[in-house]
């Protein structure tokens, strides 16, 4: 899904209606009923709605959202900021259609009592006071509004952006911002629905009739929705077998680190791969073995340390024979025979690769010889071993890591997962998306090489459609995350968690992507 600039979604709105034959005042009729629908399905127990409204198109939207909960049999107080003969458009003719002199819906546009006790003492408040095209710093009577919205106790919808908000800057900003629960906005997320933590609640993005085709962005950037993935995951045939979806071949560990290797092999596994085969050094192959019957295992000569060494190159060919995708560098060991071993295999290998731990690490100071031209080679650094690769510094990277990830797949012609908080994955057109699953709680040894090897599972049942088969991965790694936490919470979460989620994350993600909203806010519905 496009990530668009404000300005960007005001040509979008424009185009609708007048190249599609969309009326704006439709659009705006859409978008309130959207708003309406999800708050009273998000809340179904509330019976008062307090509805704050500016006098823009904002405000209008709230106008529509009003009237359509007040149709559904809701009490409903609403605040204008503004005298209405200060409205125009389609705000103007949407607030002459409100109704009038009814007891369970009361207007109010005095700013004081008793507008204070009945509207923001209602069950659930919806924002509608200042939208995506606003430009801060708020002040006067709206500062004022946002002020009262933070006070109270009452869950806040916001409509398309929590008041006060700059939705085009991506990281923190000055001035009074409204508190949200949720967020409903419409068509395309901008960059602050995607990269600031605008809610600790879902944002979804509702569709108000705007045609693909309408919707363009400079920004090259675009958001990982259930909607792109799903096609990825649907029911197997009958008449299926483990042939059919591919052979796994991850090559790693070292004494004192079988587990990456092994979480690595089992997630490719529990993500539907047909059969994984891990290489490991001889001396560690009980251990490996030893954690699940289901992986195949190969001997490779090792170094004095018990990691694989660049002797083991010639036994390597013979193993990789006939596999469909390679896994590298989970536990491997930065030992210098093994780092030998790591280059020779990236660089002759034609299957598709994931470069991953210290398979990265063996390329310090070598980056040069990292390209995925005419084959698909798949980088899944976080920010220090990004760091390591580029020379950069880890704050560096954590400073613009959008052209960070952009420029080094662009350069070396490959796919750049750059992991943490909004996990950037670029192509190498240049194209970056960005993953909003997942949580803190992730933040613990071992989460990476999950990831390798669901990256990997995915990779073996969709050789031909390699990128999107790394979107699905990265989001349902994120997804698995956030399910786990709602067990464990987020301090005794450990990686084995994500597998054990897995199952439940692939059937979230057919469910959501039946939805009419998408959600790239937190994963979880609200409830009243």
């Amino acid at each position: 899904m496009k990530i668009v600039t404000s300005a960007e979604m005001r040509e979008i709105d424009r185009l609708t209606s007048e190249q599609f034959g969309v009326p704006s005042l439709t659009l705006m009729e859409n978008a309130g009923s959207e708003v309406a629908e999800f708050t009273l399905a998000s809340y179904p127990n509330a019976k008062s709605f307090g509805v704050i409204c500016g006098k823009g198109n904002n405000g209008g939207d709230g106008f529509v959202a009003a009237r359509k909960l007040y149709q559904a049999g809701r009490e409903v107080r609403l605040l204008l900021l503004a005298d209405p003969s200060e409205l125009r458009g389609d705000a103007a003719a949407n607030f002459a259609r409100l109704p009038k002199g009814e007891s369970s819906f009361a207007i109010f546009n005095a700013w004081g009592e008793p507008a204070f006790r009945e509207v923001f003492g209602c069950d659930v408040l919806v924002d509608a006071v200042l939208g995506s095209g606003f430009r801060p710093p708020v002040s006067g009577l709206y500062a004022e509004a946002i002020g009262k919205i933070n006070a109270a106790t009452a869950p806040v919808v916001a409509v398309d952006v929590p008041s006060g908000a700059d939705a085009d800057v991506m990281g923190d900003q000055t001035g009074a911002v409204a508190r949200a629960d949720a967020i409903v906005t419409f068509t395309a997320p901008r960059p602050a629905h995607v990269f600031r933590n605008l809610t600790s609640g879902p944002v979804v993005i509702a569709p108000i009739g705007t045609p693909d085709e309408a919707i363009q962005s400079s920004l090259n950037l675009q958001v990982i929705t259930p909607k792109e993935i799903a096609e990825l995951i649907g029911p197997r045939p009958r008449n299926s077998n483990k042939g059919m979806y591919g052979h796994v071949l991850v090559a790693g560990g070292s004494l004192g680190k079988t587990g990456a290797a092994v979480m690595a092999g089992f997630s490719a596994l529990r993500t539907g791969t047909g059969l994984v085969t891990v290489a490991s050094p001889q001396s560690t192959l009980g251990i490996i073995a030893g954690y699940h019957p289901e992986l195949m295992t190969e001997p490779l000569s090792e170094t004095e340390i018990g990691s694989i060494s660049k002797v083991a190159l010639e036994e390597f060919e013979r193993v990789a024979e006939n596999k469909t995708v390679l896994a590298i560098g989970p536990g491997i060991s930065r030992h210098p025979s093994t780092a030998e071993f790591v280059h020779t295999v990236v660089g002759k290998s034609q299957m598709p690769i994931i470069l991953d731990a210290d398979g990265l690490n063996a390329f310090e100071n070598r980056a040069q010889e990292l390209t995925g031209h005419g084959r698909t080679l798949v980088l899944t650094p976080h920010p220090g071993e990004m760091a390591r690769l580029t020379g950069l510094s880890t704050a560096a990277v954590q400073r613009d890591r959008i052209n960070v990830a952009r420029s080094f797949a662009r350069e070396h012609e490959l796919i750049l997962v750059l992991k943490g908080d909004r996990t950037a994955i670029a192509k190498p057109d240049g194209e970056v998306w960005i993953n909003t699953t997942g949580n803190p709680g992730m933040a613990t040894g071992g989460t990476g090489d999950i990831l390798t090897g669901i990256v990997a599972g995915m990779l073996a049942q969709n050789p031909k459609r390699a990128f999107l088969a790394v979107l699905a991965a990265v989001y349902l790694h994120g997804l698995a995350g956030d399910l786990a936490e709602e067990t464990m919470g987020e301090h005794s979460l450990v990686a084995t968690d994500l597998i054990t989620a897995l199952p439940d994350a692939f059937r979230r993600v057919r469910a959501q992507a039946a939805e009419r909203w998408v959600n790239i806010g937190h994963w979880r519905t609200q409830s009243a």
